[in-house]
């Protein structure tokens, strides 16, 4: 295959960044080395590497589910075998930004289950806190161990058209998809075995072995081998596979709510042998499913009485309980005035720009302008619950308005960012298509670890911009060099 027929139907959409061309529709060099080794394969080569790929993902049971109507479908999740790749200076962009936007954000949750001085100095509204459902009173005045409650979170970025990145969301309470970030690198090891080196990729390998020793240090007793258990909601789950993954690869248990007791202010494991007690539950639970004892009664997910043992401070739970409500998207619009607040310094990462749809001067804006907006439920995940403006009919938008007005607080706008592209291999030609950026960072006691990397979506259908799996969307490696 000649290197000018891979780009026969590449055409960059105007006004929007692309990964592998500039503006002069010159490769960038960062992708030169992929490019050229791609050139001296033929189509024949690289349909086989795909259906590789496939095959890969399909034996070893890398899936997600998507849930419609009420029933939940699993499939493969689609890989597209083309890497997506970040320069070093690049990275050392995102990795300052992610790291100083996560110093002010554990600040501020901390802040708000003890003296609240962020509330009172009129930086952030208090019923902006006090509507949050995700704000837990049961969390007030907790001592929370090294002060530490996001422990895991994957920052959204996204790329606008002159480059710039922005953070689209802050993913602090049970963040998911890192297992396909470890498994699309296996999956190109095989694929490109040779090219990894020859670029200089650095490794991603390291994260469970971060997560194991953060979690291990979390540890109230003083021994030497705490029990840790990862927490799941079950099979049924949409990322159970991912909930496997990491137990496996960090050498613990993987639990379900039925599996452990609490007694006397102590959690403990059923085990063969008898009650082992845990020191440390990362849990894939949400918050209202943890405790019946103290959230939703009927949730059988949960440990009843883990609050409890929780507030005595007898087992960490990584991430902390109620650190969502810096999870709430009407509170992300405040993630540049904390750091200014908390750390007197510039916010490093750009937020989008936002509007709150109870401010009536601001919703007023976005009905006036809603074909230019994209708005979200402040709660939601996944790409549920939102309204593409210029992709909706009127009586779609007009639907979603009232929607809007029944309960404006569960609703933000903001307005239509273009997403960067980058080449994906699709029908014998490499194509550009949308893609954002989920970094994972780790937080422990001896400070922020990001590994070089994440997980870059990708909105698999030409012209679309929603990137979630749930929605279409699927995924590549990520590349950072070094």
């Amino acid at each position: 295959m000649e290197g000018s027929s891979f780009f026969s139907s590449y055409s960059v959409s105007p006004n929007t960044w692309d990964e592998m061309f500039d503006g002069e529709k010159k490769i960038r060099p960062q992708y030169q080395k992929v490019i050229n080794y791609l050139s001296r394969e033929s189509a024949d080569d690289l349909t086989k590497k795909e259906e590789l790929a496939k095959r890969l993902f399909m034996s070893q049971g890398i899936t997600f589910t998507v849930y419609n109507s009420g029933e939940g479908i699993e499939k493969i999740f689609p890989f597209d075998i083309i890497p997506r790749i970040i320069t070093a200076s690049e990275w050392t962009f995102i990795e300052t930004g992610i790291k100083q936007r996560l110093k002010a954000l554990n600040l501020f949750i901390k802040d708000v289950y003890h003296n609240q001085f962020i509330i009172k100095d009129g930086i952030v509204p208090i019923d902006m806190i006090y509507s949050c459902p995700h704000f837990i009173r049961e969390m007030m005045q907790v001592h929370v161990p090294y002060d530490i409650y996001v422990h895991i979170a994957g920052i959204d970025l996204i790329r606008d058209s002159d480059g710039t990145f922005y953070v689209l969301e802050d993913n602090l309470r049970t963040p998911s998809g890192v297992s396909y970030m470890l498994e699309n690198r296996e999956i190109t090891k095989r694929l490109f075995p040779d090219l990894l080196p020859k670029c200089k990729v650095r490794s991603v390998t390291d994260y469970p072995r971060i997560l194991h020793k953060n979690l291990m240090s979390l540890s109230h007793r003083p021994v030497a081998n705490p029990t840790v258990v990862l927490l799941s909601p079950g099979i049924y789950n949409s990322a159970y596979f991912e909930h496997t993954t990491l137990a496996r690869l960090m050498g613990i248990e993987l639990v379900e709510g039925r599996d452990l007791v609490v007694n006397n202010h102590t959690v403990y494991m059923k085990t063969t042998t008898g009650l082992q007690q845990v020191d440390v539950i990362y849990r894939r639970v949400d918050d209202e499913f943890l405790d019946p004892l103290v959230f939703n009664p009927n949730s059988i997910l949960g440990i009843a009485g883990i609050m409890s043992a929780y507030r005595k401070g007898n087992v960490a739970i990584v991430n902390a309980p109620g650190n969502g409500v810096a999870d709430d998207k009407a509170v992300y619009m405040y993630v540049p005035e904390m750091i200014r607040y908390y750390l007197n310094e510039e916010p490093i990462l750009k937020n989008v720009p936002t509007y709150q749809m109870n401010n009536p001067d601001e919703k007023k804006y976005v009905f006036d302008n809603i074909h230019k907006m994209v708005i979200k439920k402040t709660n939601e995940s996944g790409g549920y619950g939102m309204l593409m403006g210029f992709a909706s009919t009127e009586e779609e938008i007009e639907n979603y308005k009232k929607e809007i007005l029944k309960d404006t607080r569960q609703f933000i706008a903001q307005p239509t960012i273009s997403l960067s592209s980058a080449p994906c291999y699709m029908q014998n030609t490499l194509q550009p298509r949308r893609i954002d950026l989920r970094p994972y960072a780790l937080v422990g006691p001896d400070g922020i670890e990001i590994v070089p990397g994440g997980l870059t979506r990708v909105a698999l259908r030409e012209g679309s911009l929603v990137v979630n799996s749930s929605q279409g969307g699927g995924s590549k490696d990520t590349w950072v060099l070094a």
